[in-house]
């Protein structure tokens, strides 16, 4: 019988998890996710899983990754150096798309170029003006972007592009029309430059995470999880990285719904960086039909319908100044809990949380700390944060007030967070845990004296937050619970069948919402709450979601392996390849078929269906047999769109889906 490992990395824990095929869960077991190599901690999360399973590695046929990198890193603003080569569009549209966001002072360059809807070409390319721009830029990026307006109808200016970037740099590049086959440039490019930015840090877990298991004796093909659910190669996953964003999260509905069966619920996973909640509807989970939206960047990736917020175990607690009473809010980045940190380095934790303690005056930073992450690209710093990077040394862990020597250093370090090469601890709701007794796996003594330094800010009323560190716990984890359950909310409404014509985020926090839930009695009676079942799961499911079933009055499910459901999603999914394509008719009696290689005309339309349904059942098949699928079965869905004209039809276009499914081989299967 065979044998299937599954490994979920988090941003706290990497799950690791035995499942037979007989759907039998063998065994389970959690490691540190170690941010500066997380092949380490997948290493020891797969050790641990066999050695508690007392197997063999060369008795596991299927090993499968989840994680939550590509989503966390999007999160945080993390990730490689990127250049965007922007053809056929105007420059105002990098600001009006939100490009320029994106890039965050990423270099751009807006060429003449481009096609219409029909793929005719509007203008040439600049070849010249590109050319210049890659001998300026290309020893400054880890990689290119590239975006031409209506590529999908002709994809001849990107794969030119692309081309000349291969010669000139040799650096990857990633091409709009190669990652999605739907119009809407802007959205394209966005989609393209996420993931350039992503291609360096997904390669190189994959490629470690690979060396591991066969350090380890698993000579298992290896696959990964999409946003979708579905299982890709490791291949596939590095050649287009932006496909595993939502990886982690869509990997836990998979894994719910195999371990409860439910038909009708909403999931909520809480990591150590995010909260992630979705629907499943008929046992299956919602697709996204605008694309995976992560944060404040909306793809054109097909992924699992999910609001991802930025809250999680190890989520930056925030102190609130204002009103008399002051308070805390939770995120949206994530930072090393002290407790945790205190594990790695006690003597200069513990040293430096005493003399902020003894200080009269609380300082700034207290309770802060700071340590670079050695082996992480350093291509494209500036002085001033290459200063800075060279002052942290080669991993020591600093108290942070001694690091910032003035204020304007403060946007360097937030640069260097952002490029995954300094990691920032302080308190998080995984500290209040440990002081109110909730979880002692860490130093829940630093988390107390951390958390009385946190207490000592002042309100607007003048006064200390509190001087008992129990109660700043209490503070933190009731305020998690709020959170938490908006994000419910603002799905439930989301997902309603029937919009009540409000934005779902404005309904969850309506005064009448709110009081609802609180039970209120007088002139009017209100109660509201979830009328769906709530899974939940992570590893700290168990310590803060019974008091969100509490609030919103409704069931709460926690599955016995809740806190491994990643990581029993990612294997326990199937291989899924869709293709999609266009046939338009850009004049009467001309058919024209949109392929990778550019169009194609004919004379009937029955002809161009035919040519493209071919070309994308022959892609779709062959990408599912890349992936390592077998028993593969093949649907199609035709779209065709025509209008009446003079009592006669007019064929308009017709877009054609091509679906290619089949359970992933097992080794010796």
């Amino acid at each position: 019988m065979a044998l299937l490992l599954g490994v979920d990395t988090g941003g706290t824990y990497t799950d690791a998890v035995l499942v037979r095929d007989d759907e039998t869960v063998v065994a389970a077991a959690k490691s540190l996710t170690t941010r500066h190599d997380l092949a380490e901690g997948i290493g020891a999360a797969v050790q641990a899983v066999l050695v508690s399973a007392a197997v063999a590695p060369s008795d596991i046929s299927l090993a499968s990754l989840s994680t939550t990198l590509a989503t966390n890193a999007l999160v945080e603003g993390q990730g490689g150096r990127v250049a965007l080569i922007y053809i056929g569009f105007r420059d105002s549209d990098l600001e009006t798309h939100g490009l320029s966001e994106a890039l965050k002072g990423d270099p751009a360059i807006v060429l003449d170029g481009g096609h219409d809807h029909s793929g005719a070409e509007v203008r040439p390319l600049d070849e010249a003006g590109l050319n210049a721009f890659l001998r300026a830029h290309g020893r400054d990026v880890s990689g290119f972007a590239v975006a031409a307006q209506f590529a999908t109808r002709n994809p001849a200016h990107e794969l030119r592009a692309a081309q000349l970037v291969a010669q000139v740099t040799g650096l990857p590049v990633s091409a709009s029309h190669q990652l999605s086959a739907k119009l809407n440039g802007p959205r394209r490019a966005m989609t393209a430059v996420l993931n350039a930015r992503l291609i360096g840090m997904i390669d190189r877990l994959i490629g470690r995470a690979e060396d591991r298991l066969q350090d380890l004796g698993i000579a298992a093909p290896m696959m990964v999880v999409r946003g979708d659910g579905a299982l890709i190669s490791s291949a596939q996953a590095r050649a287009r990285p932006i496909e595993t964003i939502l990886s982690g999260p869509a990997a836990s509905i998979v894994g719910a719904r195999w371990m409860t069966g439910a038909e009708l619920a909403l999931v909520s996973d809480i990591g150590g960086t995010t909260t992630d909640v979705a629907l499943l509807r008929g046992g299956r989970p919602m697709i996204d039909p605008a694309g995976a939206q992560v944060g404040p960047y909306r793809t054109m990736v097909e992924a699992v319908a999910m609001r991802t917020t930025g809250l999680g175990g190890d989520s930056e607690v925030h102190f609130i100044a204002e009103g008399l009473r002051g308070g805390v809010t939770l995120g949206p980045r994530r930072l090393l809990p002290v407790s945790l940190l205190a594990v790695d380095a006690p003597d200069v934790v513990h040293a430096a949380l005493d003399a902020q303690l003894r200080s009269v005056a609380p300082g700034e930073h207290d309770g802060r700390f700071v340590r670079a992450v050695p082996g992480q690209s350093v291509v494209g710093l500036s002085a001033r944060e290459a200063a800075l990077l060279e002052r942290l040394g080669t991993g020591g862990v600093q108290p942070l007030g001694d690091v910032l020597r003035a204020r304007i250093e403060q946007g360097a370090l937030k640069r260097l967070v952002e490029r995954g090469l300094v990691q920032i601890a302080g308190v998080t709701p995984s500290d209040a845990s440990h002081v109110l007794g909730r979880v002692l796996e860490w130093d829940s003594g630093a988390a107390r004296k951390a958390l009385q330094l946190f207490g000592r800010r002042r309100t607007g009323a003048g006064n200390v937050l509190s001087n008992i560190a129990e109660d700043v716990a209490q503070m933190i984890v009731d305020q998690l619970t709020k959170q938490t359950c908006l994000a419910l909310l603002e799905t439930a409404f989301a997902e309603e069948d029937v919009s009540f014509g409000v934005a779902p985020d404005v309904l969850a926090r309506h005064v009448l919402m709110q009081r609802g839930m609180a039970g209120h009695r007088g002139l009017v009676r209100l109660q509201t709450g979830l009328d769906v079942p709530v899974i939940g799961l992570g590893a700290s499911a168990a310590s803060y979601y019974p008091a969100v079933g509490d609030r919103l009055g409704c069931e709460m499910v926690l599955p016995d392996h809740a806190g491994v459901a990643n990581a029993i999603g990612a294997v326990v999914g199937r291989v899924m390849m869709r293709q999609s394509g266009t046939v338009t008719a850009p004049s009467e009696g001309k058919f024209r078929v949109h392929l990778p290689e550019g169009p194609e005309d004919f004379a009937d339309r029955t002809s161009a269906l035919e040519r493209l349904e071919d070309a994308l059942r022959a892609q779709a098949t062959a990408d599912a047999l890349a992936a390592g699928a077998v028993d593969i079965q093949v649907r199609v869905d035709r779209d065709i769109r025509t209008a009446g004209v003079e009592a006669r039809e007019v064929f308009i276009e017709a877009v054609i889906t091509v679906e290619a499914a089949g359970r992933p081989r097992v080794a010796g299967g």
